[in-house]
């Protein structure tokens, strides 16, 4: 069965570099770039302590966006030409006469899918950092980043130059030479932009890598494969155009779970902000009897009481609470029998409210907090109820939104490893829930 996949998944690459709608794509994603160079600058950035900033915050939005998009498309543009296609011309039926089965032609069709859309992001993704390199050009006293553009036009050059004269001395096809070409000649042309500076000086290849950036472009190419995956699902029933449209489709709605599932799953009402530690060297409320005073922004929107239990969490709809769900305190929290004894009923409660909007909180009967509060959280006064229609749509629905980092690495804050390993996970479970979907439509399928 792996021979059979492998082979199905070779046909299928060179099936799909071979298409021009493939080569010309990866040019229009090169010329847009160029494009987001002229169109994006506006100051949206405040700091210069990231890797991106600026007018190039902007950019960095729209290249990583303008490759997202692209890529997406062309999976569209293949899915259909490689199995919808097939299967209207009844040339799937050769393969499934075969002792093929059904799953395996679908598995090897989404990897050989898969293999040409790594390479079209590659491309699109090496012309992206060749835009954030030159930077935006804000003023008209802005120079041009000469290595830049001419490694990139050389790159460029020489894969079209040599798909012209293989197609026309030894009838190579004309979109995979140059598609095969322009794979290693831009990130070649990457690497010579990085060792050489704007003012033709070599540099150390590091001085304008972007480590961050690079994370988060891996975390968008693993959406690229999710939507891969879409696009095989939908053209087991589908054509070209209805295809492109359940894509676009799942696109926006991804880009919009949160809103539209996200806050629905989990319902709760937060009643203050955190605004900061008042006692920042004593931040514990594992043990019963510690205790910790927040500062509030602004007055509680309840009419808050000593003895109210409290909840606290990063998110304003109730998600993630680092408190445990505890019943109402009823005892004399200044008894402290009644808040370290054996018999202690476990809470977090209000111990004392301050005129300057602060509160001090205190555990009771070791109540299992996960962590103290932090500046940024929101404050609860019941523990978040769980809408599980909307938590099981949200599940389902392939959440864009997780795998979008540009604000990450725009204000500065580090991608951890530990997330790139969950998006990984997360679009790994989003891609096998779709290819199951597409072998349970193809499964029926009549291909004869």
């Amino acid at each position: 069965m792996f021979g059979q996949i492998n082979a199905i998944a070779r046909n299928t690459f060179l099936e799909a570099v071979r298409q021009p709608i493939f080569f010309i794509l990866l040019l229009v994603g090169g010329g847009l770039q160029i494009v987001n160079t002229l169109l994006s600058a506006f100051s949206m950035g405040f700091t210069e302590q990231t890797e991106v900033f600026g007018d190039d915050k902007m950019l960095f939005d729209m290249g990583l966006a303008t490759v997202v998009v692209c890529c997406m498309l062309l999976a569209a543009f293949i899915a259909t030409s490689v199995l919808s296609r097939e299967i209207e011309n009844k040339t799937a039926l050769t393969v499934i006469s075969k002792p093929v089965g059904r799953p395996a032609f679908v598995l090897g069709k989404y990897l050989g899918v898969t293999a040409a859309i790594l390479v079209a992001a590659v491309i699109l993704t090496t012309f992206f950092f060749f835009a954030l390199r030159h930077k935006v050009m804000s003023t008209a006293r802005d120079e041009i980043d000469g290595p830049v553009v001419l490694f990139s036009v050389l790159a460029v050059l020489l894969s079209v130059g040599l798909g012209v004269w293989g197609n026309y001395f030894y009838n190579w096809v004309f979109a995979s030479t140059a598609v095969f070409t322009m794979l290693p000649a831009t990130v070649a042309a990457y690497a010579a932009v990085l060792c050489i500076n704007k003012s033709w000086q070599f540099q150390a290849i590091t001085t304008d890598l972007k480590p961050q950036v690079m994370l988060a472009t891996a975390c968008a190419v693993v959406a690229i494969l999710v939507l891969t995956a879409v696009a095989v699902a939908a053209s087991t029933r589908l054509g070209q155009v209805m295809t492109i449209v359940v894509c676009c489709g799942v696109f926006l709605l991804g880009l919009l779970s949160n809103h539209l599932l996200g806050r629905h799953a989990f319902v709760n009402r937060q009643i203050a902000i955190v605004e900061g530690i008042d006692n920042p060297d004593n931040l514990t409320l594992a043990r019963a009897g510690d205790s910790i005073k927040l500062k509030l922004k602004g007055p509680a929107k309840i009419d808050l009481k000593p003895g109210m239990s409290i909840y606290f969490g990063p998110d304003p709809n109730g998600l993630a609470i680092a408190v445990p769900a505890h019943p109402r305190f009823t005892a004399d929290f200044n008894d402290s029998l009644k808040v370290r004894g054996p018999d202690a009923a476990p809470a977090l409660i209000i111990k004392a409210i301050g005129q300057d909007n602060s509160l001090t909180l205190l555990n009771t009967g070791n109540l299992p907090v996960e962590r103290p509060p932090q500046p940024g959280d929101f404050l609860f006064d019941k523990p978040t109820q769980t809408n599980w229609p909307a938590r099981a749509a949200w599940s389902i629905v392939p959440n864009l939104q997780v795998f979008w980092l540009v604000d990450a690495v725009t204000q500065g804050h580090p991608i951890p490893s530990r997330y790139v390993m969950y998006v990984t996970l997360y679009g790994g479970a989003q891609i096998l829930t779709f290819l199951s979907l597409a072998v349970f439509l193809f499964q029926k399928r009549d291909v004869g």
